[in-house]
This record gives C-alpha cells, sequence and structure tokens, in this order.
C-alpha cells in the first residue's frame, strides 16, 4: 500500500521533496539527507499508527475488529469511486485548520535550513500534515488489532513511500508535472485492491468460541 501510494505522493508531497536544499552535495550527503527527511515522515506515521492501533487493540476485545476492517475497506472504496462524497461531507473543524497552518509555517522556516535535524523535523512535520493516503493507511491500521501491529504497519508504509520521494529528490528534472499527474493515475488501482482485501479480511475474521471443552475440568488435590 505504501509503495503504491507514493504515486500519489509524488503529486502531493512531491513539491517538498523537490525543494530540499540537497542538490549541491555529493551523492553520498544527497543520500544522508534524503534519508533523514523520509525517515522523519515514517517515525511519524508509526507513532500514528501506534495511537490508532491502541483503539484497535480495544475493539478486538470487544469483537468488534472485523465491522472495523469492513468499515475501512468501505472507506477506502469510496475514496476511489466517489471522492467527490467524502469532500462534500467531511470536513476538517476549524482548530485542526489552524494546526495544519502552524506546521506548515514551521515546514517553511526548515526548508531555509541546510541542518540535519531541521530536515528530520521537516519530515516529521511533513507526517502531520493532512492526507486522504495516510488517512486510508491509519484507519487500516487499525484493523491490525494492536498498537505494534499498529505502529508497525504505519511504519512500513511509510517505508513503502520511500523509493519513489527518493527517486524524486535525485532526479528531479525527470519528474515533471505531467508525469506526476500520469503516476498518480495508478494510485486508484491499488487501493481498490487494498479496500477489497480489507472487507474480505473483516468478513473471514473468527473469533474463538467462548464455550470450554467439556473435558477440561480443574483438578483438585485433598489434603491429609
Amino acid at each position: 500500500m505504501g509503495l503504491m501510494s507514493s504515486f500519489h505522493c509524488i503529486g502531493m508531497c512531491g513539491p517538498i521533496a523537490l525543494a530540499l536544499p540537497v542538490q549541491k552535495g555529493n551523492r553520498l550527503q544527497q543520500f544522508a539527507a534524503l534519508i533523514v527527511y523520509n525517515s522523519g515522515r515514517a517515525i511519524t506515521y508509526a507513532l500514528l499508527g501506534m495511537l490508532i492501533g491502541s483503539v484497535g487493540a480495544s475493539l478486538a476485545w470487544i469483537g468488534y475488529l472485523r465491522y472495523l476492517s469492513v468499515l475501512a475497506g468501505f472507506a477506502m472504496l469510496i475514496y476511489v469511486f466517489w471522492p467527490a462524497t467524502l469532500d462534500k461531507y467531511f470536513h476538517p473543524p476549524l482548530f485542526w485548520q489552524k494546526a495544519v497552518g502552524f506546521v506548515k509555517k514551521k515546514m517553511g522556516d526548515m526548508l531555509r535550513s541546510r541542518k540535519m535535524y531541521s530536515w528530520f523535523l521537516l519530515g516529521s512535520f511533513n507526517g502531520l500534515l493532512p492526507c486522504g493516503m495516510v488517512y486510508l493507511a491509519l484507519i487500516s491500521s487499525v484493523a491490525t488489532g494492536s498498537m505494534v501491529g499498529g505502529g508497525l504497519y504505519m511504519l512500513l508504509f511509510g517505508i513503502g513511500t520511500m523509493p519513489m520521494m527518493m527517486a524524486v529528490g535525485f532526479f528531479k528534472q525527470w519528474f515533471t508535472p505531467t508525469l506526476r499527474t500520469r503516476i498518480r493515475k495508478l494510485t486508484p488501482i491499488m487501493l481498490a485492491v487494498a479496500g477489497v482485501w480489507l472487507v474480505v479480511r473483516g468478513v473471514m475474521i473468527q473469533y474463538p468460541s467462548s464455550s470450554a471443552p467439556a473435558s477440561s475440568q480443574i483438578t483438585i488435590c485433598h489434603g491429609k
């Protein structure tokens, strides 16, 4: 999912990668800078996944995980086939808009810096920007049913986006706006496959029966 989502990232977050001031160093320095930036983004995704995954852990205990998996799958399919529906009925609250404005301002300050830690923070803040693909990945991470599973899911999601984002930083002259638009058209295919998989997964989940076997008994030792 992360690998296919990277085609979407090229159009949305690609301009940030293109703006990174890493072109003046040698190839090793460029590689290190891009790794630091993208690692910050992946770590933010992992932390968000752990937070959301903890919700999935509680839902698993009360038996609602299968319904959440189906809901996540349908949400992804709606995003693919009827994106205007989500844009019409779901609007971010005012406090969220202000938070996003703050994050963008901080990112603008960090883009002017040439220090490695600033690029790590830039990637970390980038992971907090509104993104439909990240939201869908987070919804999917709930279906893992655990905090560790959710964190690992989102970490792998972030790592999956890295090859394409690294390529944008290295070969920025190749990634024209026209090419980025064409690549983004491949994203709905993978999203539809992932949505169907989550629906099927939710339907196939089976919880163990609460009834204990009749032969299972507690041994009682009688003292003298």
